[in-house]
C-alpha cells in the first residue's frame, strides 16, 4: 500500500491486530508493514516510532469501552459494569498487561475512561481523595486479574508456534510447583482438582466475588 494512501488510522488497526495474535514482543514495523502491504518506512511518515504506536493502539481498544450512566440507582451496578468491562477488555488483548508494566499509558480514550470512572463514585458521596483511592484499588484488582490469563496466553502462543522449549518450560515448572505443593496440606489436598490442572485457573466466580468484596469493603470505609 503506497504511503500516500496509508492512513494512520489504518496503520493502528493492523497494529491492534497484530499485537492480538502476536503479542508484544511480536509488533515490529517490518512485520505491521507486511500486514498492511506496505514497505515499513511508510509506517514512520504517520507513527514517530513503535513506543507511539504502541500509545495509540492502547488508546484504540480503551475506546471500546462502554461508559455506564451515572443515574443508576445503586453507584455499585455502574462500578461493577466499568470492572467487568475493563476485565473483558484485558481479556481480548492480552498485550495490554505487558504495555502497562513497560509504558506510562495515556491518550484521549483511556482520559475519558478514567475520568467517568471517578465520576461513578464521586456520584455516590465518595469525595475527590476517596474516589482516587477507590478507583485505583479496582483497576490493580482487575489488571491482577488478567494478569494470570496473560501469561497464559502468551505461553499459548509460543505453544502454538510449536516451540519446544516452551512446552519443555511449562511441564518442568508444573512438575516442580506439585512437588513444593505435596509439601503443604492444603495446597497438597487441591492437586488433581480442576484448579489444579490448568495453567493459571481459578474458581469461575472468583473475579465477581472478589469484585463484590472489594465494594462492599470501599462502601463500609467511605460511605459509612
Amino acid at each position: 500500500m503506497p504511503r500516500n494512501t496509508l492512513t494512520r488510522d489504518q496503520i493502528v488497526r493492523a497494529a491492534v491486530e497484530l499485537l492480538d495474535s502476536e503479542g508484544l514482543e511480536g509488533l515490529n514495523m517490518r512485520a505491521l508493514g507486511k500486514r498492511l502491504d506496505s514497505a515499513a518506512t511508510a509506517v514512520y511518515w504517520h507513527v514517530k516510532n513503535k513506543d507511539n504506536l504502541v500509545l495509540l493502539a492502547t488508546d484504540r481498544v480503551w475506546g471500546e469501552l462502554v461508559l455506564p450512566g451515572l443515574g443508576m440507582p445503586d453507584w455499585r451496578d455502574a462500578a461493577t459494569a466499568m470492572a467487568a468491562d475493563l476485565y473483558g477488555m484485558f481479556s481480548r488483548h492480552h498485550w495490554l498487561v505487558q504495555v502497562l508494566a513497560a509504558h506510562v499509558v495515556y491518550g484521549e480514550s483511556k482520559a475519558r475512561h478514567d475520568d467517568h470512572h471517578l465520576a461513578v463514585y464521586e456520584s455516590a458521596g465518595f469525595s475527590p481523595d476517596q474516589a482516587d483511592r477507590a478507583t485505583a484499588a479496582v483497576f490493580t484488582y482487575v489488571l491482577g486479574n488478567a494478569a494470570g490469563a496473560a501469561a497464559a496466553s502468551s505461553l499459548t502462543r509460543r505453544l502454538g508456534e510449536g516451540r519446544s522449549d516452551a512446552e519443555e518450560q511449562l511441564n518442568d515448572a508444573m512438575a516442580k510447583a506439585q512437588e513444593i505443593a505435596m509439601r503443604h496440606p492444603r495446597l497438597r489436598a487441591r492437586l488433581g482438582t480442576s484448579a489444579a490442572s490448568a495453567y493459571a485457573a481459578a474458581p469461575d466466580d472468583t473475579f465477581g466475588f472478589g469484585l463484590q468484596a472489594l465494594l462492599d469493603g470501599l462502601a463500609q470505609r467511605t460511605l459509612a
